[in-house]
Order: C-alpha cells, then structure tokens, then sequence
C-alpha cells in the first residue's frame, strides 16, 4: 500500500509542475496572474483531499497510484480526456494569453471559472472520500471486496465525482480566460459524459448490488435530468 501512495503522490506532483511549464513556455511568461490562481487552487484541493484520505481511507489513494487493468473501451476516453484537459487546454490557453488572441475581458469571466473549477474539485474530492472504491481505472475490484457507495454525494447522482471532472474541464480555460482553450475544454467534459455512458451499464452487468442502486438513484450526472 505504501507503493501506491508514493506513486500517487508522485503523479499529482510531476501533474501540477507539468501544467505549470505548459501554461507559462507557452504564454512566454510566469508573471500570469490567472495560470498562478489556477495552480493554487488544484494545490490547495489536493492537499485537503490528500490529507483527509491519508487519515480515513489511505487504501483509496494507493489504488489510483497503483497501475491496473481497465477496460479497452476507457484507455480511449480516458486518455483522450487526459490529453484534452491536461496538455491541450493549458497549452491553448497559454498562447491564447501570449499572442493575445482573446484580447482584454473583464475578471468576472476569470473568477467565474475559477469558482466552477473550485467546485469541481470538491465534489470529485467529495466522491473519493466517500467511495473507497474510486479509483482511476475502470474496473471492478474484487481484490479489495468492491460495494457500491450509498454515502456521500451519491445520494443525489451515481456518478458525482465524473460531475466533478466535468466542471474542472469547463471551468479550467474560463478561468484562464480563453474561450479558445473552451473547445478542447468542452471536448474533455463531452468525453466525460461518454464514459458514464458507458462505465454505468458495466456496473449493472458486474457489480454487486448497483442494480439495486439504480432504482434507488436514478440520475448518473444531472438531477432531473440524466
């Protein structure tokens, strides 16, 4: 278990110095107000996330770090989503804000984003610490006695912490202030969207007790809606 937390550990901290070079190599600049508000805020999440875990659920943490099998169909979307969020936005983003193609718009649209990506990062935070079970992979995990989380967020949605990530993928480039950095942006939380689609009936064929779950919620993202 020890490995795995390391390893998680070391992804999240080689994340945030990889998103840093992307913003600020391509903006040509470190004196970017927004690229800083942005990187506080992912800090600050993961360090009460990780911290809360640590104490309650370490066993979580060494899951996501460790490497595991998922399914074809995930290395797809989820590395596309990866790609969309974490290399293409903050690299569109940061020319965006070098070469000024956007053009001067009003902090409103700033801390919109910043307060969208605030909240998306606790309600996914929010969904791992309910759920012992939340892990990168889309797997069932018989090895760790795998139950279906009833606590938490997943009172009101299925799958809450993919609600998360799609505010994250929305609100990262609103708050660096590209609307250019919005269509890779949409394309990750549309990507999102798609592995719910396709992640939650492979829980009614696989897991335990999730068929029950889904008549008990009935939404997967969107209260009333879907």
């Amino acid at each position: 278990m020890v490995g795995g937390i390391i390893k998680r550990v070391g992804t999240v901290a080689v994340f945030l110095v990889v998103n840093a070079a992307l913003l600020f190599v391509s903006a040509g600049r470190v004196d970017w107000l927004w690229a800083w508000v942005f990187l506080g805020i992912c800090l600050l999440s993961m360090a009460i996330n990780g911290t809360i875990l640590l104490r309650t659920s370490p066993e979580t943490i060494a899951e996501r770090g460790r490497p595991q099998a998922t399914k074809g169909w995930d290395k797809l979307v989820g590395g596309l989503w990866a790609l969309c969020l974490f290399l293409v936005v903050p690299v569109v983003a940061g020319l965006d804000e070098r070469f000024a193609w956007t053009g001067q718009i009003g902090p409103a649209w700033n801390i919109a984003g910043a307060l969208v990506l605030a909240v998306g990062l606790g309600l996914a935070g929010w969904a791992m610490i309910a759920n012992a079970f939340f892990s990168t992979a889309v797997r069932i995990q018989t090895d760790r006695g795998h139950t279906v989380c009833r606590s938490g967020p997943y009172r009101f949605v299925r799958h809450p912490g993919y609600v998360g990530f799609v505010m994250q993928s929305v609100g990262t480039p609103v708050l660096l202030g590209s609307p250019f950095a919005l269509v890779p942006g949409v394309a990750a939380a549309a990507l999102m969207v798609i592995r719910t689609l396709l992640e939650d009936p492979m829980l009614q064929r696989e897991l335990d007790g999730y068929q029950d779950f889904v008549r008990e919620v009935r939404y997967r993202l969107l209260p009333g809606v879907w």
